[in-house]
């Protein structure tokens, strides 16, 4: 992918959640606009580095990108850390070859604030305290009351997975 431009957005307060990234110029559909980078760790690493109380706090600098490896923006990331969650984001997260790029989804005029959708994915086995903990504050008429993906993207998800595994059970199957 091309080197995104120099920054087109500044770091200030946001009435969503704590900092957030506002645009400084306007920003067209399709622009790339920053690399979100980090320490590359495990999710055990992840899970050992922040425990329940602590994610209450951290958990929105990390970012999984397989199901092996999460890009932990702590300590050692960018700007693209501050760009917040919505449910009807102006931004989106590609990860293309282990890297993850934040592009525009449509123009964005000067002093809107940047954001995607963080789409956390579900386990299935979520409890009333994890759906506190990522609570959505985007505030607008599409907000779902979670940055978590869907009940809707997860049970596709499930019914998705549980497909393929029936496929592959045949194919052995069918192999003997």
């Amino acid at each position: 992918m091309p080197q995104p431009n120099p920054l087109a957005f500044e770091i200030r307060d946001s009435g969503i959640a704590g900092k957030g990234a506002f645009a400084i110029r306007p920003i067209q559909k399709g622009e790339q606009l920053i690399e979100y980078v980090g320490e590359r760790i495990t999710h055990a690493e992840a899970d050992a580095r922040y425990d329940d109380e602590s994610m209450d706090e951290h958990h929105t600098f990390l970012f999984t990108i397989s199901s092996r490896m999460v890009i932990d923006a702590t300590n050692d990331g960018n700007e693209s850390r501050y760009i917040n969650h919505s449910c009807d984001p102006n931004c989106e997260a590609e990860i293309d070859k282990g890297r993850v790029f934040i592009s525009a989804i449509r123009d964005i005029p000067v002093g809107e604030e940047l954001h995607y959708d963080y789409a956390y994915e579900r386990s299935g086995d979520e409890t009333e305290e994890d759906e506190k903990r990522y609570k959505c504050l985007c505030g607008t008429a599409k907000c779902r009351g979670s940055i978590m993906e869907p009940v809707s993207v997860f049970k596709a998800r499930k019914r998705k997975e549980a497909a393929q595994r029936a496929a592959r059970k045949r194919r052995a199957a069918t192999k003997k």
